[in-house]
């Protein structure tokens, strides 16, 4: 994985590029463990093809499953589940470290978990404390971790904290019907962050036959039952696509993503909104997206609440760096524990660039002067591809910004640096 310095090329004209956007991660890595699951085999197309993804299908072969690649974006699953030898490396990946978990648990016995040095930081608890309601064994709260599962689990309620994350969630709903007893699932805490990714979730079960059913806020009941399988076509990431629709807001011109749904539960769509609030026109049609901005100088501060679309934060941060005018970001306080503290990751680089930026109790408020005014220098990744988006974005329109890790993108976009070049070459 590359991890050299990285200078950000700058933008010297408007853009007009089209960028194709690979599969979203979250659908890629929720389908593959579906597949696992179900009841026959399953061809899956436009999986992304990434740090993250791989640690999904390796996982999942740990576990017995036959993974087969049949084209450039397209698997074979051949469900089966077996006891694995050996640990099954997490990497940095919150869906890894919180889905496997839950697949582990249908194998009686000890199951090792490892991940990066930084992956210890990430939360986890949440949905280890939903197995040992259901009768596992797990020695730690924190990767690494080993879990023990009884030849029969027990259930069906379990109550769990999801506020830290919405994949505590996804990840029991996801093997819920292979429970003996299904799930009867309910959240006890503040509200949950990212609620369409549970939706998705749901869908991509009703797709397959499963049922969640949900009487009141915070409620799931799942019954066991078979997951059947289904060939599936990926989206492409629309939280991916943003930085790259984040680059006409602050350059100006028109970018273009191909293939944008029409209806989806992906929470990346939330930035065309933010994107048109800043004074950005938005179109859609024939399935391209297409977003037309004038420039850094044009832009509108936004306040902006992205309790339910944290991962566009880095994002919309940087956009609001070289804004004229107050804007604040709100309702992401959990962010504190993705692959970095965002925020105060967010606060440092960005004052250290000239932004006059400062943390909230759940947010960011962040005090655009333009990019005029802002300068150059090492803008540290953290490990973390949105925070590498978020330095590419910044220079666009500043001179000698250098990312320290531009490899850490090969987390969901292993080619981003040439992406990002294609897509600012002059034409």
């Amino acid at each position: 994985m590359l991890t050299d310095l990285w200078t950000a090329p700058r933008a010297n004209h408007r853009l007009a590029g089209r960028v194709v956007i690979p599969g979203s991660k979250s659908q890629t890595n929720r389908a593959l463990v579906l597949a696992a699951l179900s009841d026959g085999p399953s061809v899956l197309d436009g999986v992304l093809s990434s740090r993250d993804s791989d640690l999904m299908s390796a996982g999942l072969r740990r576990l017995g499953v036959n993974i087969r690649v049949i084209g450039p974006s397209s698997v074979q699953v051949v469900p089966h589940l077996a006891h694995p030898t050996d640990p099954i490396d997490c990497g940095l990946a919150g869906t890894v470290m919180r889905f496997l978990p839950a697949v582990a648990a249908l194998v009686p016995g000890t199951t090792r978990f490892v991940g990066d040095e930084q992956a210890s930081r990430r939360p986890i608890k949440p949905v280890l404390d939903g197995l040992r309601q259901l009768g596992v064994d797990v020695d730690s709260d924190q990767l690494p971790f080993s879990l023990n599962s009884p030849a029969c689990l027990g259930g069906p309620e379990v109550t769990i904290d999801s506020a830290a994350s919405s994949q505590f969630i996804s990840a029991l709903l996801l093997v819920a019907a292979r429970f003996p007893q299904g799930i009867d699932l309910r959240h006890d805490g503040t509200s949950v962050p990212s609620a369409p990714h549970i939706a998705m979730t749901c869908a991509m079960l009703a797709d397959r036959g499963v049922t969640v059913m949900s009487d009141e806020p915070c409620h799931w009941v799942v019954h066991p039952g078979p997951i059947h399988a289904l060939d599936d076509v990926i989206e492409p990431d629309l939280t991916n696509a943003a930085v790259f629709l984040a680059a006409a807001l602050v350059v100006g011109g028109t970018v273009t993503v191909p293939g944008w749904p029409v209806n989806n539960t992906q929470p990346g769509a939330q930035f065309i909104e933010i994107a048109t609030a800043m004074g950005a026109t938005a179109s859609h049609t024939d399935g391209d997206m297409t977003l037309t901005a004038p420039g850094w100088q044009g832009l509108q501060p936004i306040d902006v609440d992205l309790h339910e679309a944290s991962e566009l934060t880095p994002v919309v941060a940087a956009v609001a760096s070289v804004a004229h005018g107050r804007s604040r970001i709100r309702g992401v306080a959990h962010i504190r524990g993705h692959e970095t503290d965002r925020l105060a990751a967010l606060e440092q680089e960005l004052t250290n660039r000239g932004v006059e930026i400062h943390q909230t109790d759940d947010g960011l408020d962040i005090a655009g002067r333009g990019a005029a005014i802002l300068h150059g220098g090492t803008f540290r990744c953290y490990a973390d591809h949105r925070m590498a988006h978020a330095g590419a974005i910044l220079g666009l329109v500043i001179d000698g910004i250098d990312l320290d890790d531009i490899g850490c993108t090969s987390k969901t976009m292993p080619t981003f640096p040439q992406m990002w070049a294609d897509l600012i070459q002059e034409r």
